[in-house]
């Protein structure tokens, strides 16, 4: 979360908890106070659990939705809360390719990807009027830690299906991002932007 001003000094950055909903809270509240505003959200934090879903168990699947969706809602409810005092915002969520089109073993984790792209949608239209944008980014496969998992195999034929011929990078994201939270984008909103070298094609 971050004030704007190019956020030059206007970035309060903290490990949170994601599971802790008391915790989120605090956080909110707690840039709140640093910089008595709240500009923009980017909600990225999510945890994978690659498992057919015949093999994955309630835990897994209560962790999954607990984390991506209901903590991502959680997070978004309270800095949406500071946004309207100020008439003005941004959100950004990033979901993934795999909500829209499928990967073996990722069907829970594309069913949370899914819920943030509707998220996105309803509050567009909720929050227009109030002058807070809601976007939605949808990076293919990158070189993170959550796609160190994939076997040799799944890297290649998902190279292999990409006409760019590679996972994508954070720094493919990032312009992005500085786009939806800049005047340029002033007029879009509701949009979810696929960024994944051309393999949903």
């Amino acid at each position: 979360m971050c004030s704007d001003d190019r956020w030059a000094n206007q970035l309060l950055y903290e490990s949170v908890d994601m599971s802790d909903l008391s915790a989120v809270r605090e956080f909110v509240a707690k840039t709140h106070h640093e910089f008595d505003r709240i500009d923009a959200l980017v909600n990225n934090a999510a945890i994978a659990t690659d498992s057919v879903l015949a093999m994955i168990t309630d835990a897994q699947i209560r962790q999954l939705v607990d984390v991506n969706v209901g903590a991502t809602l959680a997070l978004t409810r309270e800095c949406i809360r500071f946004m309207l005092l100020g008439d003005q915002g941004h959100i950004i969520n990033i979901s993934s390719i795999v909500a829209q089109r499928g990967f073996s073993g990722l069907s829970a984790y594309a069913a949370t990807k899914a819920a943030m792209e509707g998220m996105t949608k309803s509050l567009a239209r909720e929050l227009g009027k109030r002058k807070i944008r809601v976007n939605t980014l949808a990076p293919g496969f990158l070189e993170t830690d959550m796609s160190a998992s994939l076997t040799d195999d799944q890297r290649k034929q998902i190279v292999r299906r990409t006409p760019l011929g590679r996972l994508g990078r954070s720094i493919d994201v990032v312009p992005w991002i500085e786009f939806l939270l800049s005047e340029q984008s002033g007029f879009v909103t509701g949009q979810t932007i696929t960024i994944d070298g051309g393999a949903s094609l």
